[in-house]
């Protein structure tokens, strides 16, 4: 993914650490909530599963985009994991997101360009497609805004079996 992190005037592209797949933003969140949520997601239980990463594109807004992604291709087993977190939290009392899930990861956030240069960059790499690897757990992060954007710290970790 890094090798394609260029070419676009004003991308904010996202380091290698950060690149990640969300599965769900919970926003903020208090002390007894996150334990709450831990206890939830980590009685999920579910095998390891493969993915591959395909095709880029981007997110936009009034004719201008605002993020370009890598998609995700066959994501059915990932959907079935984001059911089951959806399902969990709304246990919890946190309501299910009403938007479609469209799992993707953020390459770069973009300062308004025109949605034809970014398509141009989305053909550049439109046959893109990642080797499989296998997803054997999921994580929670906490992310804060900096001047760069989101900084993600690692809180938990749940391992797939």
């Amino acid at each position: 993914l890094t090798a394609m992190c260029g070419g676009v005037d004003g991308a904010r592209w996202r380091e290698r650490a950060q690149l990640h797949l969300t599965l769900r933003f919970l926003g903020e969140i208090d002390g007894a909530m996150a334990r709450d949520i831990d206890d939830v997601l980590s009685q999920i239980t579910m095998p390891p599963f493969d993915l591959v990463l395909r095709r880029t594109g981007f997110f936009n807004e009034r004719q201008l985009a605002r993020v370009l992604w890598a998609g995700v291709e066959d994501d059915s087993a990932l959907r079935k994991l984001y059911g089951k977190i959806q399902h969990g939290l709304g246990v919890i009392g946190i309501e299910a997101e009403h938007r479609r899930y469209h799992p993707h990861v953020t390459l770069a956030r973009l300062n308004g360009i025109s949605a034809l240069e970014a398509e141009g960059y989305a053909a550049r790499y439109s046959e893109y497609a990642s080797p499989p690897f296998t997803v054997d757990r999921f994580c929670l992060y906490s992310s804060h805004l900096a001047r760069d954007g989101a900084i993600h710290t690692l809180e938990a970790d749940y391992v797939l079996d």
